[in-house]
């Protein structure tokens, strides 16, 4: 059976190492008879490099090949991979994709093409590199109604907090040492605003839910306002921040999801997890929480998880595999200010005492919360559980102080 890789980027390469050094183990485990990559598609030029006889820059030479019966998209973006890889499923080969952004965006469109053309449209890749989670959740966990699925979907994010925490570095040192490491891009705006994370949940909550959650219905927020003293307040409060992508089922058959800074108590699984691991909790009715750990990205981790969609290709050649969802009704995703949980709130304020007077009787009872050398010019403290909209109302009624800071305390 003959694999065409389009994109010859880091995954990219990656599974074309994978495939040749795996070579008869992979042969093996897919059954097939045979299994090569023919052609690797990249309008870069490799001078040198041992597959360069097998790069094309023309597209339509893998389109019109009949002996391609998988191809592997590794290209990233929306554009051109989206005319590629439809292109592709209507042609009646199965497409591998790492590409979030694609399956985020485009999957349920895709997963229709699959279905239509008895292929598959595979993506294991796409949310947790190379932590499995696409095929336990539709597979080993098929059994179980999941309630919610909340995770740390983002590396380079939980790496600049951990710093933050463990080091006591402000976000802007962080960041500066997560990109000397090669763990952020030059531009990292998609990992510290969230973004990334916001495509991640948004595969699983289609995933886990069945139907398509797009991107622009989840509130996004990054982690680039949080500051050392919202650690440390949150330190003294027992717990620690992680940006998570969250989604959760509704009574009414809608969904809430966001991606968010987080509070999550010290001791729970999400808690320890930190620098540029991973983890994803699913929350099912019969098996409880559930947690998947491991590197979220990273070259051969990534390149793993496609390579094991090759295999499941090769496995179901003229198979369709039960995996997808549907479209979604107007409004799916609530306002997720209707969700209830504890606020966090760090507030500038001008008369400390009269502040908390007057937060108590218009809040509530709130836990106030100090560390050694806090600042007498502001105060943070933990609301009671309520519905957001309400406790926001109610805090901004109180006379006398800036809110700074804003974050949701969880139960995970």
């Amino acid at each position: 059976m003959n694999v065409a890789v389009m994109g010859y980027g880091t995954v990219g390469s990656g599974v074309v190492e994978v495939l040749t050094k795996n070579h008869d183990s992979i042969v093996k485990r897919s059954t097939q008879s045979e299994l090569e990559v023919k052609y690797i598609l990249d309008l870069r030029d490799f001078p040198g490099d041992p597959n360069e006889d097998k790069m094309i820059k023309d597209f339509n030479i893998i389109l019109n090949d009949d002996d391609v019966k998988v191809v592997v998209e590794t290209m990233g973006g929306l554009h051109p991979a989206y005319e590629f890889v439809s292109s592709c499923l209507k042609a009646g080969k199965s497409v591998v994709t790492s590409n979030k952004e694609l399956v985020a965006a485009k999957g349920c469109e895709l997963l229709s093409f699959a279905a239509e053309n008895n292929v598959n449209f595979l993506f294991e890749a796409s949310v947790g590199g190379g932590i499995p989670i696409i095929r336990p959740i539709s597979q080993c966990l098929a059994a179980n109604e999941i309630d919610e699925i909340a995770g740390i979907l983002n590396g380079t994010t939980n790496f600049i907090l951990t710093m933050m925490i463990e080091k006591n570095m402000s976000f802007e040192d962080a960041l500066k040492l997560a990109q000397d490491n090669g763990y952020a891009e030059k531009d990292p705006t998609a990992d510290v605003e969230g973004h990334d994370a916001c495509r991640k949940i948004c595969i699983l909550a289609s995933l886990c839910f069945g139907k398509h959650v797009y991107p622009d219905s989840v509130y996004t927020e990054g982690i680039t306002k949080i500051t050392l003293d919202d650690v440390a307040y949150v330190n003294a409060y027992g717990g620690v921040i992680k940006l998570l992508g969250r989604a959760k089922r509704m009574e009414n058959g809608k969904i809430f999801a966001v991606v968010t800074p987080a509070i999550v108590m010290q001791g729970s699984q999400l808690a320890s997890v930190n620098d540029v691991f991973n983890a994803i909790l699913v929350r099912g009715d019969a098996t409880g929480d559930v947690v998947f750990y491991g590197k979220g990205a990273g070259k051969l981790p990534t390149a793993s998880a496609v390579v094991a969609d090759v295999i499941d290709c090769a496995r179901n050649m003229g198979r369709k595999k039960p995996i997808g969802w549907g479209e979604a009704e107007e409004n799916y995703v609530v306002d997720y200010k209707t969700a209830e949980n504890p606020l966090y709130i760090r507030a500038a304020v001008e008369d400390y005492e009269k502040a908390l007077s007057e937060i108590t009787e218009k809040v509530g009872n709130v836990k106030v919360l100090v560390f050694e050398g806090c600042k007498k010019t502001e105060i943070a403290f933990v609301t009671e559980c309520g519905k957001e909209s309400e406790l926001c109302e109610k805090l901004n009624s109180v006379n006398g102080i800036k809110i700074e800071s804003l974050i949701r305390v969880t139960d995970y």
